[in-house]
């Protein structure tokens, strides 16, 4: 069964990358192989996937935080921030480098998803008005996304895995036991991206003149629920809820409020109204229904499938034991080279993690680091290693991270195309290049 689930994963994800847009049909035909047959085997009860596999905090982040962004963006408020900073840095490269950035900093106190869904409306403004194609700017916002979620305490799932793991604190994220934590080994990684980014968007290096736009923001109350969103999301990581669907899904039931207050806010004021068609006629638009109509269209059906099914398969992937196995074998290197375990770590965690969901994988990892017989120095850093390599990961490939996913099904609503080279161009030395700075650092810091 094993191997069945092996070939059955690395053939889902060979179609994925080959036809891209079949990739909800491919994921929820390979769910529900995987489904029937790990039933059958007993490795997986029938109601797993709804009851265990699927991640309902992501789903409901996902819907709500789309409805929120969708309506942000139909208010045209995104044009205005797109001409305020252009105005600003009149360079296009440096536009470009500058809204990658900006979606690290966010995503260091706010989910990678949310982030995306926030910064693309901009990116897609700032495209426009620069002339040069959204590709490359909303697979950069991804990547610096996924980057950052391992800075903070709130900046990921697996942050939290680790700070249950070895007691951190919010501020143990900055300094942990007198020495400089993985926040700084984040930050030097966000650093060493930066000649990345100029390398990528290098043709773009000429000032240009854009004409200010006239579209007018509609309303504020989209901007203001998104801001409210954001804050809410932070101010909740400080709150210690008791164990529970509460605990477990607080951001996605978040979201998911914001999300229906602006489709309710959104459908109340709706009104109808006449304009003058070409021909000269008169017609009558707006209204309660096509404003229902709008507030269901900013929802990526396509994307929340491929992410429930892929949850699935996934679910498939650790209850079979392949992870379990991978944690395993670098277990076995044992405490005899811990450089070489260390390494082995940081580095296989980026290649496991550019295929396999990182959550899972990190819950399995840390007891495995946490049993070996080794100092509690040289514990952490196995931990900080493991999180940045598993982090990280997602950035090579189009389908390793959720943030990924959410950019590319963007791009593809909006009629652009996005090649597997596309994300392979940003995401390999994006990754080798924040990896190698940040796998240097906890290793001078904390070996």
């Amino acid at each position: 069964m094993k191997i069945f689930v092996l070939v059955l994963f690395v053939l889902m994800f060979a179609l994925i990358i080959a036809i891209p847009k079949y990739k909800p049909i491919v994921t929820g035909v390979s769910a529900l192989i995987c489904t029937v047959a790990c039933s059958i085997a007993g490795v997986m009860v029938w109601h797993e996937p709804f009851s265990k596999a699927i991640n309902y905090n992501v789903v409901m982040l996902l819907v709500g935080i789309m409805i929120t962004v969708g309506l942000f963006s139909e208010s045209g408020m995104p044009n205005k921030l797109a001409d305020k900073l252009i105005s600003k840095v009149p360079n296009v490269m440096w536009v470009l480098v500058l809204i990658s950035l900006l979606s690290g900093i966010i995503s260091a106190f706010v989910d990678n998803v949310a982030t995306v869904l926030m910064l693309a409306p901009i990116g897609f403004a700032i495209a426009k008005k620069a002339g040069v194609s959204p590709i490359p700017v909303l697979i950069s916002i991804a990547v610096s996304s996924n980057l950052q979620g391992a800075a903070t305490l709130v900046g990921d799932t697996t942050s939290v895995m680790l700070a249950g793991e070895l007691g951190m604190s919010f501020v143990d994220f900055f300094f942990y036991n007198g020495k400089f934590s993985i926040f700084w080994a984040v930050e030097l990684g966000m650093l060493a991206t930066v000649p990345v980014l100029i390398i990528l968007f290098r043709k773009q290096n000429k000032k240009f003149e854009f004409e200010r736009s006239n579209v007018k923001v509609t309303t504020l109350f989209p901007t203001i629920m998104l801001l409210l969103n954001v804050a809410l999301l932070v101010a909740c990581s400080f709150v210690t809820l008791p164990s529970g669907f509460l605990a477990d899904n607080i951001n996605g039931l978040i979201c998911l409020f914001f999300g229906v207050v602006c489709l309710l806010y959104h459908i109340i004021t709706a009104k109808r109204k006449e304009v003058v068609l070409e021909d000269g006629t008169v017609a009558v638009v707006g209204g309660k229904k096509q404003a229902l109509k709008t507030v269901f269209n900013t929802i990526d059906y396509q994307t929340v499938l491929f992410l429930v099914f892929l949850f699935v398969v996934i679910q498939a992937v650790e209850n079979v034991g392949i992870i379990a196995d991978i944690s395993s074998f670098f277990g076995s290197i044992g405490e005899s080279n811990i450089f070489l375990l260390y390494t082995l770590i940081v580095f296989g965690s980026v290649l496991i993690s550019a295929f396999i969901d990182n959550i899972p994988y990190v819950a399995t990892m840390l007891p495995v680091i946490m049993a070996l017989s080794v100092p509690p120095q040289v514990q952490t850093l196995l931990c900080f290693g493991l999180l940045s390599g598993a982090t990280l990961g997602g950035n090579i490939t189009p389908v390793g991270a959720s943030a990924n996913v959410v950019a590319i099904g963007m791009l593809n609503r909006e009629g652009y195309k996005v090649k597997s080279s596309d994300f392979f161009k940003i995401g390999i030395p994006f990754t080798l290049s924040a990896v190698l700075a940040g796998y240097a650092f906890i290793w001078f810091v904390w070996a």
